[in-house]
């Protein structure tokens, strides 16, 4: 990146178009009186180049003033000395992620999609945490690795739809093995899963509880949230049975004590608003611990305006004493 160290040196440059028309607002040299003769020979490639030494003087003064700002080539090095956190994010993809009762800026949006704007924020939040994509409906599995290409990331989670895992049930217990299965295999000082769903647990071989004491044995905390507006919420369509989301199927009760087995916390989101203030809560209780060192290394650039403004000024005042050499 390129970079000036005093950018304020560079006002100067206003002081040049001053130096320029200095003479010419003193009234110029002296000058001689002569006779009106017709010259015969035409103005000669002196008097055409009669500007030249004022021009190279101005232009090796503005290189001057531009060294003097120091210019410098940065290079930005950011060293990670330790581990930050792995997190693993599981997302509930059944069919009932289409129930359409949450809004963003005035507009319906169904579940998933809420729930996809409000993890790809957390996301962005975590600059030096491996983070990982699980997805969930009659089956669970691994949409995306631990990873700390986060750009990579949002983009698989981009293209996360209704029914990717399967629409008619809900395996919240696979979906926390398959999170705790994945963060067992790397080392980290930290591991999370956070879970989202809006059923119950009705697939799987795992149950949510069994596996959450696995979760705990391999020191992983399991935070879990129910997403879904609460029992006779206005829900749409005619009298609301034509959309989903008009019974409050969640089991809250287990999600809880899937949390509390692992020293974790459930969370409630009934609108867009509580589901970000959810995310920003488990952001500031599982703060990263990573070390970060920024190295700045900077290549000085000056002397490539400094040494062709010294020869400029120099080249003027040999031309202006020898080949341009006005008398008086």
């Amino acid at each position: 990146m390129f970079e000036l160290q005093h950018p304020l040196w560079l006002l100067a440059w206003l002081i040049l178009p001053v130096v320029a028309l200095r003479p010419r607002w003193a009234g110029g040299r002296a000058r001689l009186s002569w006779s009106a003769l017709p010259r015969s020979g035409g103005a000669s490639w002196r008097t055409r180049l009669a500007w030249l030494p004022e021009a190279l003087g101005l232009l090796g003064m503005a290189l001057l003033i531009f060294a003097l700002a120091r210019p410098q080539l940065t290079r930005r090095e950011t060293v990670v000395q330790s581990e930050g956190i792995d997190i693993m994010l599981a997302i509930d993809t059944s069919g009932s992620m289409d129930a359409m009762d949450f809004e963003v800026n005035g507009r319906e949006m169904n579940r998933l999609e809420v729930a996809k704007l409000v993890v790809g924020e957390f996301i962005r939040q975590r600059d030096h945490d491996r983070v990982g994509l699980v997805v969930f409906g009659e089956e669970a599995f691994t949409q995306a690795p631990l990873t700390l290409d986060h750009e990579g990331l949002l983009r698989f989670l981009s293209n996360v739809e209704i029914g990717v895992a399967g629409r008619s049930a809900t395996a919240v217990g696979e979906a926390i093995a398959v999170s705790a299965a994945r963060l067992s295999r790397l080392a980290a000082p930290t591991k999370v899963a956070i879970v989202l769903t809006d059923g119950r647990s009705n697939a799987g071989q795992v149950g949510p509880l069994e596996a959450a004491q696995a979760a705990a044995a391999l020191g992983v905390r399991v935070y879990t949230i129910g997403v879904g507006a609460h029992s006779g919420s206005n829900q749409g369509g005619l009298f609301g049975f034509f959309r989903g989301g008009g019974r409050d199927e969640i089991d809250e009760e287990t999600l809880t004590a899937v949390a509390e087995a692992t020293g974790a916390k459930y969370f409630r989101a009934t609108d867009t608003q509580s589901l970000l203030k959810i995310y920003e809560t488990i952001d500031t209780l599982e703060r990263t611990t990573a070390e970060v060192e920024e190295h700045i290394h900077r290549d000085e650039l000056f002397h490539r305006a400094l040494l062709p403004g010294l020869g400029l000024l120099v080249a003027q005042l040999i031309l202006a004493s020898t080949v341009f050499r006005r008398i008086p």
